[in-house]
């Protein structure tokens, strides 16, 4: 099983908007608020892929899941209502989607590892994040991989839970 994590490129624009699709459907199906007003949409995608922002993971040819990793760049977290754990440079994990058949797989972490492994390299030992409040299995996964609970920060009107982990040189 080689599995693997890079960044997208235009090629896998539609396989990532399908599995972007179904996670939409999920949080829904969850009863779930977030990513229900439109938004992931293709030219979120499209411009993550441009910017060298968005990252697949990929076993053979088939995208298992997908994220986006910007670098110091969310100005949403500037106004935290709380207070991040540190003011260094940080990463900043967004739309963090698995394809449909590869939900409960622990790929979710594993992306969140690999985010780890891009900051380390970058000598970046912060990685910031935010999910919506009834997103429970995310809140579960930030939980389990030591994330640690710094306020509030608000989306287009909707306020979001954020999270910050340090990370060890």
């Amino acid at each position: 099983m080689d599995i693997h994590f890079r960044q997208a490129n235009q090629n896998d624009a539609a396989a990532i908007w399908t599995i972007l699709q179904h996670a939409i459907l999920r949080r829904k199906n969850d009863g779930s608020t977030q990513w229900q007003d439109g938004y992931p949409n293709p030219e979120i995608i499209n411009n993550d892929i441009l910017k060298g922002a968005g990252y697949v993971l990929v076993q053979e040819d088939q995208i298992l899941g997908y994220t986006a990793i910007y670098f110091n760049d969310e100005p949403a977290y500037e106004n935290i209502q709380g207070k991040w754990l540190t003011n260094n440079n940080f990463v900043v994990v967004h739309r963090i989607a698995i394809g449909e058949s590869q939900i409960g797989k622990g790929f979710a972490k594993l992306i969140l590892k690999y985010v780890e492994q891009v900051a380390l390299e970058e000598n970046i030992y912060s990685i910031k994040a935010d999910t919506n409040y009834d997103n429970l299995p995310m809140l579960r996964i930030f939980e389990s991989l030591g994330y640690q609970y710094c306020g509030e920060v608000f989306f287009r009107g909707s306020p979001r839970k954020a999270f910050e982990k340090t990370l060890k040189p």
